[in-house]
């Protein structure tokens, strides 16, 4: 159940020529990535999946050089940059013992969103490695963060994985619990999908069906209906059930069936609480009361889909922030990897999808730059809850110690 979009992500960046496709042969032992003397011959990104042991699956990211030059390789250097918030861990190469203001650049911007990196000195076979640099480099960086490599030596594929296992952050392949401190085993937990024109033919939304496994982890029973059937299921229990986690886009209705000493989510919600910014959500979300006239909302979409008239993000929020706020508001949508608006500090308010098919640290990397210019966020889920009054019961349960 584990897409490629949410396996951990591991860029390579660095000049033309540097030996980033190589070093993509060499981790894979795979002829992935076009090798070849001439420069860049690497133009967009090129991605390969892997296993590694004691991780699972995991996507290598090969992008073009950060030297190229006129106007197309301004756009490649452009493209490159734009990967880097959406990889969990940097390879920076660099060889002919030059580290300079390319490298140092990118060292910065790995800095400046707190993404983890390492610095691998690559081709040490035809360039013999200075150790003053070295020295230097491990003494500004940190050791942990410099790696020498030499692609015909078979033996350095290990030991280079498991230093970039040692650095990769387990957030971004450890998916914690989404029900932890919620429920307990035996436990009767409902789960409300309505099937409209935006569900996914023949197959449910990924947060469903990560909340269903979790549901059969925490040895709890999953009862699973659309919203019309919840009523009859609710009247044939014995005991109340110890959770309802809804689809946001019924919550108004659900609500008034479920009983109020039921605790009632979303699968959004959960979704947002193991991404890692839920106490951001919950701090930002209130802010839609103070929307005016003219007001900019961004919406960013972690993943493209086709727009249907019933889609989320870019029909129901805007209609439902208009009807609720009764102003004029500006709603913008930024899909996929797209970059943000440069001038984020115009935007009162940005909302975030439910990011199920990014890891936490991509969601994190993503609002950095939001949160850094003061912006309040909320995600679509506690949008939805707070538009449609009832905010406040769907995360009441998550201020508890346990949760």
């Amino acid at each position: 159940m584990k897409g490629s979009e949410l396996k951990p992500r591991i860029g390579l960046f660095g000049r033309r020529n540097y030996g980033k496709s190589s070093l993509v042969n060499f981790l894979t032992g795979q002829s992935v990535s076009i090798v070849s003397a001439e420069a860049g011959t690497t133009t967009d990104p090129v991605r390969k999946t892997m296993e590694i042991s004691g991780i699972g699956p995991v996507v290598w990211v090969d992008t073009a050089g950060i030297d190229d030059n006129g106007y197309l390789g301004d756009m490649r250097v452009e493209k490159t940059f734009q990967v880097l918030p959406e990889v969990d861990l940097a390879l920076i190469l660099f060889t002919n013992n030059s580290f300079d203001v390319e490298e140092t650049r990118l060292v910065e911007a790995c800095r400046d969103i707190d993404k983890p990196f390492l610095l691998v000195y690559t081709q040490s076979d035809r360039s013999v490695p200075d150790n003053r640099l070295l020295g230097f480099l491990s003494s500004k960086y940190g050791s942990d963060h410099l790696f020498v490599v030499n692609i015909f030596d078979q033996r350095l594929r290990v030991a280079l994985c498991d230093r970039i296992k040692s650095l990769l952050p387990e957030s971004s392949y450890v998916m914690p619990s989404m029900l932890a401190g919620l429920i307990r085993p035996d436990d009767d937990v409902v789960m409300v999908t309505p099937i409209d024109s935006s569900a996914p033919e023949g197959r449910m939304i990924l947060p469903q069906v990560q909340v269903l496994r979790d549901i059969l982890d925490n040895d709890a029973k999953a009862h699973v209906v659309k919203e019309t059937g919840l009523q009859s299921l609710l009247n044939g229990f014995s005991r109340p059930p110890a959770l309802v986690v809804t689809d946001s886009q019924v919550f108004s209705s659900v609500a008034k069936i479920v009983p109020r000493s039921v605790p009632l989510t979303s699968f959004s919600i959960l979704l947002a609480r193991t991404k890692g910014l839920f106490s951001e959500y919950l701090k930002g979300t209130p802010a839609i009361s103070s929307l005016g006239d003219g007001d900019r909302v961004l919406l960013l979409e972690s993943c493209t889909h086709n727009v249907t008239c019933e889609d989320i993000g870019r029909v129901k929020i805007p209609k439902l922030l208009a009807s609720f706020t009764g102003k004029r508001l500006q709603c913008d949508v930024v899909a996929g990897a797209s970059p943000l608006p440069e001038n984020i500090a115009a935007y009162s308010l940005v909302i975030q999808c439910g990011g199920c098919v990014i890891t936490r640290r991509q969601v994190a990397a993503r609002l950095a730059p939001v949160l850094k210019a003061g912006v309040p966020v909320s995600n679509y889920g506690l949008t939805l809850a707070y538009l449609n009054g009832i905010f406040k019961r769907a995360t009441e349960m998550f201020n508890s110690p346990s949760a």
